[in-house]
């Protein structure tokens, strides 16, 4: 039985060993309105490929995993009602019932060793979440078990960082501070967290990865990149809005998977969209850098 489908753009990079970065829809189906999630998911896509690199947009369309969505697929996601958050767990009942989702970062990681795809783009991972310990993001034992470089802006800053990166370290996941030494919490450049090891360049990102994959570490290589000075958030204008926006959510009994879409629509709302700026902001650099990495590790392969 077929289980991905690759469009003719993906099949041609794949033969030809062109350097591809993965790239998640969860942010196109839950994390923004129609038409700024198509707009940001065409302008990520372009980021990759102004640096040489060819986007591999990932999402589920009619019960298809789709590596490489093409333009009218992601337009149709984008514009999708009522679709799936499929995070591992989620693919099995998609593809049976012939419904439409966007990928979290465990749903993409999951398919791209399959893929055969190593670095990926993304936001910001999931994590453990406040005063809820035992709740924690099926990203952080994904990221445990698959060999790919995941590149973000830190850990969404309304999950305990402190805990996150505890998890990240029993995980055994190097967590790389590219040009910086400090973790950053996503809408904000800064945490007062350390990274494990950092790298100036995109060579000793790569250099660091197979490093790590040599010592038979099957895990993934965080690389974590703070979001542009330009449009970065102070720490303690994030923090007062993400307290109000977990309480209200608190009262309004927000549960499960809603929990991140509603504290990130909110947070957006109390800082004036500041936040979005930020969102959309970071996620353009991360899909430049991560396709700076590609080829660089295409390089040394």
């Amino acid at each position: 039985m077929k289980t991905l489908f690759y469009s003719k753009e993906i099949k041609q990079a794949k033969h030809k060993k062109n350097p591809i970065v993965a790239l998640e829809t969860a942010v196109v189906t839950h994390g923004l309105p129609y038409p700024v999630n198509l707009e940001l998911a065409q302008n990520m896509e372009k980021q990759v490929r102004d640096q040489g690199a060819v986007p591999a947009t990932v999402g589920v369309l009619e019960g298809k995993v789709c590596i490489g969505l093409k333009p009218k697929q992601l337009h149709k996601l984008a514009e999708a009602k009522q679709p799936l958050k499929i995070s591992r767990r989620d693919f099995a009942g998609a593809i049976a019932k012939g419904l439409n989702g966007g990928t979290t970062v465990a749903g993409t990681l999951t398919v791209l060793p399959q893929a055969g795809i190593r670095v990926f783009a993304t936001g910001g991972i999931g994590g453990v979440h406040r005063d809820a310990p035992f709740d924690i993001s099926a990203d952080l034992p994904t990221l445990g078990q698959t060999p790919a470089i995941v590149v973000c802006a830190g850990a969404k800053s309304i999950l305990d960082l402190p805990a996150t990166l505890e998890y990240l370290e029993t995980m055994a996941i190097p967590v790389i501070g590219y040009k910086t030494d400090e973790f950053p919490a996503f809408y904000a450049r800064t945490s007062g967290l350390p990274v494990s090891v950092r790298a100036d360049s995109t060579e000793e990102v790569t250099s660091i990865a197979k490093a790590h994959w040599k010592m038979g570490a099957r895990s993934a290589v965080l690389v974590v990149v703070p979001p542009p000075e330009q449009d970065a958030l102070p720490e303690a204008i994030m923090e007062e809005a993400i307290a109000q926006a977990m309480d209200e959510a608190q009262s309004q009994h927000v549960r499960g998977q809603q929990v991140t879409p509603f504290l990130l629509s909110r947070v957006s709302e109390l800082t004036g969209e500041a936040s979005l700026k930020a969102n959309l902001s970071l996620l353009l650099n991360n899909a430049r850098v991560a396709a700076k990495i590609a080829k660089a590790l295409r390089s040394k392969s």
